[in-house]
């Protein structure tokens, strides 16, 4: 099970860190990604960190804003999102699959765990 948090209301240029906690066992083997989705938009994938070693993936849009970490010992990944701008604005979910091959690390289909999601918004 997975539960995002961390959203909330911040302004152009601001920063905001999202926290996803995994309750269960074998939490190293799995990949964590955050993927969001605006109003009347597809869920597009944003970030993920790999099982094990920790190699993380972006999307072309993070442009170096956004950092994912994780910490298997508190089963907690992180997203921290620097310069963020309204088009940033978005439900984020997290989402987790065991041992995913990194050819799909950006595949939503892929990912069977999924958190309830965390609404940010970024104002103008």
């Amino acid at each position: 099970q997975l539960q995002a948090c961390g959203g909330g209301l911040v302004q152009a240029g601001g920063s905001r860190r999202l926290s996803c906690s995994a309750s269960g066992r074998a939490f190293i083997n799995y990949t964590v990604a955050w993927f969001r989705q605006a109003p009347g938009k597809e869920r597009e994938f944003v970030s993920a960190v790999k099982y094990g070693v920790g190699t993380t993936y972006y999307g072309d849009f993070v442009k170096g804003r956004f950092t994912i970490s994780r910490d298997n010992d508190k089963k907690t990944v992180y997203l921290q999102m620097n310069s963020l701008q309204p088009e940033d604005t978005a439900v984020y979910y997290c989402a987790a699959a065991s041992l995913l091959h990194d050819d799909y690390y950006n595949a939503k289909r892929y990912y069977n765990f999924w958190g309830q999601g965390t609404l940010v918004t970024v104002s103008s």
